[in-house]
């Protein structure tokens, strides 16, 4: 009998750390995820799982999937480990459970974890039926329809990390597809935002971006709408007392600056005209001088140079010639009339003199046949105007 009991026992302790009734004997963990269990589209998300300091090893299932999706150490001190998705996509959506290992067997599965992806579809949009202004202890309703025939729809409160409310869409007289969700009784000292979302059954996780955010006014005795002073609202306060100031003192510096600044221009205008008043009789005194100059200027001399005139140079410009020495090119140049013609033009040399200027011009023989003289001749070409 000790044997058979004893046979039993160790039976019991081979097998217990592997069958359903000892496992739930372990508590079960905590799953969560941050930021949050509804994700846009290709943004990051952590899904945690807290258990015991004695935890060896932690396990994340997904719905749908081979069990198990993953698997992590645990964290210092040991009671919690991470699993991280880097990028949110339709294939992580769905509904996740976690459980841990210790020495004597695992623990029980977590409660559920829906982690949803929104931004797979266009928004919807989300209207309050027949005014977001609604007396206190009174019921609305919001109306949420998409174009793109999405078969359900879900509402949420601002606040809430669960949804509020899903309904399956009923389609409408213009062909789309909608939801009527009837929200109430209706209570002043809370703030009612809400957002709504369109999804496929078949892929409940799988969200479409979210609608514009209505507000509801809840109307007080008096029949005006009023907005419970929450927390959000005083930090709204202070956040638009200093982006008033903030805006205010931008505008007070830019007033400065443009003051400044048309300070600047005017001096450098001021000083850009004085500056040519400055020099304006100084250019017309240079121009008088220049006239005057011009009118008294007398026939070119040259102290090295006698010209023989005639009176026929007065009436139009003529060329005269001067032979001059080769000796003596610089000193004692004498001018003689010349008719500069022969019958065989030789190699010579011309010095044109223009206003005492002095050029000299080098001349090819058209024809090569003849003897070139003795002595070459030298020639200055002078124009008198």
């Amino acid at each position: 009998m000790i044997f058979t009991l004893t046979a039993l026992l160790c039976l019991g302790l081979s097998v217990g750390p592997r069958t359903p009734v000892q496992a739930g004997t372990l508590p079960k963990p905590t799953i969560w995820a941050e930021p949050g269990s509804v994700i846009l589209w290709w943004r990051p998300v952590t899904i945690w799982c807290q258990g015991t300091l004695e935890a060896q090893e932690y396990r994340l299932d997904k719905e749908g999937s081979v069990s198990p999706w993953d698997r992590q150490s645990p964290l210092e001190p040991g009671d919690k480990a991470k699993f991280s998705i880097t990028y949110m996509t339709e294939q992580y959506a769905g509904r996740y459970h976690c459980y841990y290992l210790i020495r004597t067997g695992w623990s029980e599965h977590s409660d559920p974890l829906e982690l949803v992806m929104t931004g797979a579809y266009n928004k919807p949009s989300l209207s309050a039926l027949p005014s977001p202004v609604v007396t206190s202890g009174g019921n609305v309703t919001l109306q949420c329809d998409s174009w793109w025939g999405s078969d359900r729809f879900i509402l949420t409160k601002e606040g809430e990390h669960q949804p509020s409310w899903i309904l399956d869409s009923q389609p409408d007289l213009d062909g789309q597809s909608q939801a009527l969700f009837t929200v109430g009784p209706m209570t002043p000292n809370h703030r009612w935002i809400f957002r709504c979302y369109g999804c496929n059954r078949n892929y409940p996780q799988v969200w479409s971006k979210p609608s514009d955010p209505v507000e509801l006014m809840v109307s007080g005795p008096s029949g005006d709408p009023t907005s419970p002073p929450t927390e959000h609202n005083l930090m709204a306060g202070d956040s638009e007392d200093q982006l008033l100031h903030t805006e205010s003192g931008a505008q007070s510096g830019l007033t400065w600056y443009l003051k400044v600044l048309i300070g600047v221009l005017v001096a450098f205008v001021l000083l850009l005209s004085l500056l040519l008043l400055l020099l304006l009789p100084i250019r017309h005194r240079h121009q008088g001088k220049g006239k005057m100059s011009g009118a008294a200027d007398p026939q070119p001399k040259d102290g090295g140079l006698q010209i023989s005139s005639s009176p026929a140079v007065d009436a139009q410009e003529e060329t005269l010639y001067a032979a001059v020495k080769d000796t003596q090119p610089e000193e004692g140049v004498q001018l003689h009339h010349q008719a500069a013609i022969s019958e065989a033009p030789q190699d010579v040399t011309y010095a044109q003199l223009n206003h005492l200027t002095l050029r000299r011009e080098m001349t090819s023989p058209s024809s090569q046949s003849e003897e070139p003289p003795a002595e070459p001749s030298v020639y200055a070409a002078l124009a008198i105007h």
